[in-house]
């Protein structure tokens, strides 16, 4: 595993953020393959896509780091981008790895709390970014829209939950089969 310290370094979370515009269908069909937004129709996608942000990332460019608060959903619209977790003994454990289509970040928009990992692009990345307070706003306006967003977001989240159980289970009988050796 490479090796990994970080020192002084401050989050471009806040910098930057919204350079270019989006191309609205292309944006529209991606944002309906993603749980939260899926059932939407169209007049509440065209209100989602309002308030999305686009930023551009460079290679290794960090989108946020470990501890940062999580206030937003991002959704990969090119490039690639990888979550890791820095331990305290400065070794980087690679957690996830997105590219094109693929979204993260899904928990900011429930809880607010601080991320639990780093993300940073693997190679010149597009991202549109939801964030937390402009979806809530978007929920108090449209209630019922607003529970279909997240049920759908909960979907994703126990879809990952039952997938790191699965992965909690096979590991689990690995080691116990190796036990009895």
């Amino acid at each position: 595993m490479r090796q990994k310290k970080i020192i002084n370094q401050r989050s471009s979370f806040w910098a930057n953020l919204f350079k270019r515009p989006t191309e609205m269908s292309e944006l529209k069909n991606l944002l309906r393959s993603i749980p939260p937004f899926e059932k939407l129709s169209s007049k509440y996608l065209n209100q989602i896509i309002k308030l999305t942000h686009n930023r551009n990332y460079e290679e290794n460019e960090f989108i946020f780091y470990q501890g940062d608060p999580g206030m937003s959903l991002y959704i990969v619209r090119s490039g690639g981008v990888v979550v890791s977790y820095l331990r305290e003994d400065n070794t980087e454990i690679n957690l996830a790895e997105y590219s094109t289509g693929d979204f993260f970040g899904e928990l900011a928009l429930i809880d607010g709390d601080t991320r639990a990992a780093s993300a940073y692009a693997t190679e010149k990345t597009n991202l549109t970014i939801l964030f937390k307070p402009d979806l809530d706003d978007f929920i108090k306006k449209y209630p019922n829209k607003g529970i279909e967003i997240q049920e759908g977001i909960m979907k994703i989240i126990t879809t990952r939950l039952r997938n790191i159980y699965n992965e909690y289970f096979e590991l689990s009988k690995k080691i116990y089969s190796e036990d009895k050796k």
